[in-house]
């Protein structure tokens, strides 16, 4: 089979396969690439030696059997036979979940978390949003110091298991996304900067020098990028990519690199002739973002939205503390916003920033789907001290408010895995690096960090303890037992009122209208004859809906509809979802 690989500073590269040497020579037609012809099969174990230097393995390597610093390995996708046809499911009137395999079960792999996927169709979400899957150095983590960008991680089953694990998914008609981290590579197992210039002191990011995205040499490392992308859309026949901080892809040519991924992702899918989407996290709230190339955008499908979550976190807890300080002083005239317009900051000033931030989203031009909205994320829960979810200061009535708000917003709405049951377990932050000295320098920045804001260092988990990864794995006892199995059956519920209810995946956003009071603590909005109504006091709550007869459609706690007068009595910390007229 022929091998080849960029090597642009290299004077000699020498492939060495199947416990070979074969010398490789100039490709003609490409500058800096080289190629050659070897005996090899799926499985083959090989590298490249670059000027007679040490064995790396391969930048595009679909295999890493021994992690990222190992010999890669040769991997025939055509040896997998699919079971399963597969027309794709679109992102208009998703529910998506999001997954980290190492803690979905306790086993961590992926043919482990394909035996509960049966749990997710009883739920009724739509997709899995599975967290980063490239190889990284150790066995357990979140998976965003990843390297290999090509390969799955070989703890969690490998290339196969993959496979294995969307062929189940798709039978049971979930759609299959893949977190994926173009902004950075991990600092343990990196071995691109010895094949060329693929990052660049040009730029930096928060995680040091860039991804070179315009620098000499660029053109290359974006075919790398987005060929990575493209294969795990076609090999693994997923459905849809989450990017990691497309805000941290510092471009500045004329065509951002998110517009080359998005027309190449858009292109894909017209050729296997079923949806594929990108959802971008992105700090930005630049609509510009998720609006059509057509009209002047970068064309990305959707992409999350941290406004709601903090209006949302905000609104629940009474935190203040950093980016939460601008969503506080107000919260529900901030949830408002976010319901009608999208994003928080849309131009204004904030104070965590020091200036202002954002623009304003074009509603007649971006439907509400291309934003997604949940109350709890894997960052938004891991990178708090302890790792606590909003079930370890919550009541489950204000949790079914959380779940409420979120499942019948004008948004794409994500949960975190355990959050449909309100989970006990934490998820903290954990890692399991092999380089010392990177262990104790991430267990030392993690509690210094803390320290900063008040925790005791010894309160901090320690990231390398293994017993750290242990508490964040699901306890799947939890769903069967009270509280957990109502708030279960709650989530369960409003998802289902979702496919019951068109006015609930309407993707006009100046469509919702929005009524609150502040100081009572109640929030309710329609959504053409679908009304909903949280009330997030202790107190009962007396909501006016107007006059128009009304019948429940759900609801936490027992709840008449209004009278004549039109007003609705909601108990204290509790919810309900009505269809009015």
């Amino acid at each position: 089979m022929q091998f080849e690989v960029w090597a642009p500073q290299a004077g000699r590269v020498t492939l060495h396969c199947g416990g070979a040497a074969h010398a490789l020579g100039r490709d003609p037609d490409r500058p800096g690439w080289w190629y050659g012809e070897a005996e090899a099969r799926d499985g083959t174990r090989y590298g490249f030696a670059l000027d007679d230097g040490p064995v790396l393995p391969d930048p595009r390597a679909r295999r890493q059997p021994d992690g990222p610093d190992g010999l890669s390995a040769v991997v025939d996708h055509g040896r997998y036979a699919w079971r399963t046809a597969w027309a794709g499911v679109p992102l208009p009137g998703a529910v998506l979940y999001e997954l980290h395999v190492g803690t979905y079960t306790a086993e961590g792999t992926l043919d482990s978390a394909a035996e509960r996927l049966g749990h997710l169709v009883e739920l009724g979400v739509t997709h899995v949003e599975l967290m980063p899957l490239c190889p990284f150095p150790g066995r357990h983590g979140w998976g965003y110091e990843g390297v290999s960008l090509w390969a799955v991680h070989e703890p969690y089953g490998g290339p196969e298991a993959l496979k294995r694990f969307v062929d189940r998914a798709h039978a049971l008609g979930l759609g299959v996304v893949l977190d994926v981290v173009h902004n950075h590579l991990g600092p343990s197992g990196n071995h691109l900067p010895a094949f060329g210039p693929y990052f660049t002191d040009t730029h930096h990011t928060p995680w040091g020098s860039a991804v070179n995205l315009d620098a000499p040499g660029s053109d290359e490392v974006r075919a790398f990028l987005v060929g990575s992308a493209l294969a795990w859309l076609r090999d693994y026949r997923l459905d849809g990519l989450r990017l990691d901080a497309v805000h941290a892809l510092v471009d500045t040519r004329a065509c951002h690199f998110l517009e080359e991924l998005s027309t190449a992702v858009d292109g894909l899918a017209a050729e296997v002739d079923r949806p594929l989407f990108l959802i971008a996290e992105s700090d930005l709230n630049d609509p510009r973002v998720i609006t059509a190339r057509a009209d002047g955008g970068l064309g990305l499908h959707a992409q999350w939205n941290d406004d709601f979550h903090h209006a949302l976190h905000t609104a629940v807890t009474g935190e203040s503390q950093g980016y939460y300080g601008d969503f506080a002083r107000a919260p529900l005239g901030a949830l408002a916003k976010t319901l009608t317009g999208g994003w928080f900051h849309d131009g204004t000033y904030s104070s965590f920033r020091g200036r202002h931030h954002g623009r304003p989203l074009d509603r007649a031009r971006v439907a509400g789907h291309r934003l997604l909205g949940y109350g709890q994320t894997h960052d938004q829960i891991g990178n708090r001290a302890q790792g606590d979810r909003l079930a370890a200061s919550l009541s489950p009535g204000l949790l079914a408010c959380v779940a409420t708000l979120t499942l019948t917003a004008p948004f794409t709405p994500m949960l975190f895995m355990g959050e449909e049951w309100a989970a006990g377990t934490p998820w903290q932050f954990f890692t399991d690096h092999t380089d010392p000295d990177l262990a104790d320098a991430v267990r030392r920045g993690r509690r210094r960090e803390f320290a900063a804001h008040g925790w005791a260092e010894e309160d901090v988990p320690d990231p390398q303890d293994p017993a750290t990864r242990d508490r964040s794995c699901l306890d799947w006892s939890e769903p069967a037992t009270e509280p957990h199995a109502r708030v279960l059956a709650w989530h369960r519920r409003l998802i289902a009122l979702r496919r019951e209810e068109p006015d609930l995946t309407d993707p006009d956003l100046a469509d919702t209208k929005v009524a609150y009071d502040e100081g009572e603590r109640w929030l309710a909005f329609r959504r053409g004859d679908v009304r909903v109504a949280v009330n997030l006091a202790a107190a009962p709550a007396a909501i006016p809906l107007g006059p128009r007869p009304a019948r429940v459609l759900a609801a936490w706690e027992p709840v008449t509809p209004p009278g004549a007068d039109g007003v609705l009595h909601l108990p204290g910390e509790s919810c309900v979802v009505l269809r009015q007229g």
